[in-house]
């Protein structure tokens, strides 16, 4: 393959893993808790042994989770819990501790709070929370102190992450993270769940946008390659 060819299979690669990132967000419109994705692209440029000549090729370095907050919308819910601002719930899963913005919680067979997959909730000292099912009231202050029958019963555990290049993203919305810490003045609200921040407009327009660069790039590939083959039938011909 000659040069032109590598830099648009880059360019086709580095759009192909936009277009996936843009496919996830509008799959999760609807997810609570759902924080939108998007790709980091990095420029490499090498010179070329003509005097002022040079190559620039692209590659999708890594991705990024926006921060921005989605509406908070009310549902009257018990254990449907927002969180107003920073902070992270933390979750015990199969494959360890796992941070998530989505508060939509109910009570698995033996009363542990948990989220819709199962998991945990934990509270500040890293233990499950249990609500007797017995419990005629169950509320949740916004410091995260959960009380049964108007008794303090545990606090919700919050946590956040000072360094964001240390959360990753592990699928949906759960993030593994390095060096989370307690998040001591997180508000909690009840009766609320935190929406998607995707903004379904903003990418489909980015969706369309990313298809016509592709189809751009596939027109490039098509006429190096006419040019290849004219190249290839002209010096063929000569006797």
């Amino acid at each position: 393959m000659d040069l032109p060819g590598y830099v648009a299979l880059t360019r086709a690669s580095g759009l192909l893993k936009e277009m996936q990132s843009v496919a996830n967000n509008i799959a999760n419109v609807s997810t609570t808790g759902y924080r939108r994705e998007g790709v980091v692209f990095a420029e490499m440029v090498q010179a070329l042994p003509a005097e002022g000549g040079s190559v620039a090729m692209t590659a999708a370095r890594g991705r990024f989770t926006d921060e921005l907050q989605g509406a908070l919308v009310e549902t009257g819910g018990t254990l449907d819990l927002a969180i107003e601002g920073e902070g992270f719930f933390t979750v015990m899963t199969p494959a360890g501790e796992r941070l998530t913005r989505a508060g939509a919680f109910t009570r698995n067979a033996d009363g542990e709070v948990v989220d819709p997959a199962g998991n945990r909730l934990l509270d500040e000292g890293g233990g499950p929370i249990v609500i007797p099912f017995e419990a005629r009231h169950v509320g949740v202050a916004s410091d995260g102190t959960l009380s049964v029958n108007g008794e303090p019963a545990a606090k919700i555990g919050l946590v956040t992450v000072e360094d964001r290049t240390k959360l990753t993203r592990e699928g949906g919305t759960l993030f593994s993270a390095d060096g989370a810490v307690p998040l001591f003045d997180g508000r909690i609200v009840q009766g609320f769940l935190e929406q998607s921040n995707v903004n379904p407009v903003a990418e489909m327009a980015r969706m369309i946008e990313v298809q016509r660069a592709y189809e751009y790039g596939q027109k490039l590939s098509d006429g190096e390659d006419e040019r290849i083959r004219l190249v290839v039938r002209t010096l063929g011909a000569r006797p």
